[in-house]
């Protein structure tokens, strides 16, 4: 087990979601219920994922709840496709968070990489 609180990815995650709920305050009310809320549970599911991640007893397990987050950063990097192309998002907002995301995709797929090559590197009982 880790304190995910102490991982710089979980810790830039955790601001991006910040970010994301501040600048998705702004979106037309009629989106509520679809793509606010989706760009926010998206976002959120990444340091979630993480934390969860941490929490469990095996490598392996690390590994695939840094999977599921690497999942939920592709697919809020989508929604702000969306919001940017809607006009929801100005063109700097969107370039902030999209490099945001893209550096959190980045630092997860390196981590991934180390997790499971600690995991294979670990005899078998």
């Amino acid at each position: 087990m880790q304190n995910f609180k102490e991982l710089k990815v979980w810790e830039k995650a955790h601001q991006i979601t910040l970010s994301i709920y501040r600048v998705s305050a702004n979106f037309p009310k009629e989106e509520v219920y679809s793509l606010t809320n989706q760009l926010r549970r998206a976002a959120s599911s990444i340091p979630a994922n993480i934390a969860e991640g941490c929490g469990k007893n095996t490598q392996a397990d690390l590994a695939n709840f840094l999977n599921i987050s690497l999942g939920s950063a592709n697919e809020t990097e989508y929604f702000l496709i969306l919001s940017k192309d809607l006009d929801y998002l100005t063109q700097e907002q969107f370039s902030i968070l999209s490099n945001s995301i893209n550096e959190v995709k980045a630092m997860l797929i390196s981590l991934i990489g180390r997790v499971r090559s600690k995991s294979a590197s670990k005899p078998t009982t």
